[in-house]
């Protein structure tokens, strides 16, 4: 509900832009035994929104993302269970869109690119002082596709 209303005033002040709409999309990743599913709205109301479902056999989890404008700077704004995690934009180059928060335990950096029908999520940031990273390479896919059964 406290997201709802935060993406409502922000809506209304200052929308985010369509230069990233290149996020738009069903996108599927079928790696590690793992499928992971983002499906990214287009700047719809000035807010673009995600969902993310992940599944490794009989284990299935959620989330949800989106992005806005946070204290005027375009922002990625995490939705776990208990308080959003907000990462501003930092850079964004072509179809390449970085968001950082130094003060989040991890990641710390979340970085989105695309190249034709391939879209990279990638996370990055330190765990006990050391570098860590994960990566999902997702292919455009029809809506609600699956993963071939291996």
């Amino acid at each position: 509900m406290l997201i709802s209303l935060l993406l409502a005033a922000q809506v209304a002040s200052s929308p985010v832009p369509a230069d990233l709409n290149w996020l738009s999309g069903y996108w599927l990743s079928c790696e590690g035994g793992r499928e992971v599913a983002e499906t990214w709205s287009d700047a719809r109301g000035g807010v673009l929104f995600n969902t993310t479902i992940n599944l490794r056999g009989e284990r299935v989890s959620s989330e949800r993302t989106v992005m806005t404008m946070v204290e005027g700077r375009l922002a990625f704004v995490y939705e776990p269970t208990g308080a959003n995690v907000v990462f501003p934009m930092t850079e964004m180059e072509g179809q390449r869109a970085v968001f950082e928060n130094p003060d989040n335990d991890f990641p710390q950096r979340v970085i989105y690119s695309r190249a034709g029908d391939v879209l990279t999520g990638r996370i990055e940031g330190t765990i006990d002082g050391q570098p860590r990273s994960m990566e999902w390479v997702y292919q455009a896919a029809e809506l609600n596709a699956r993963c071939p059964e291996a």
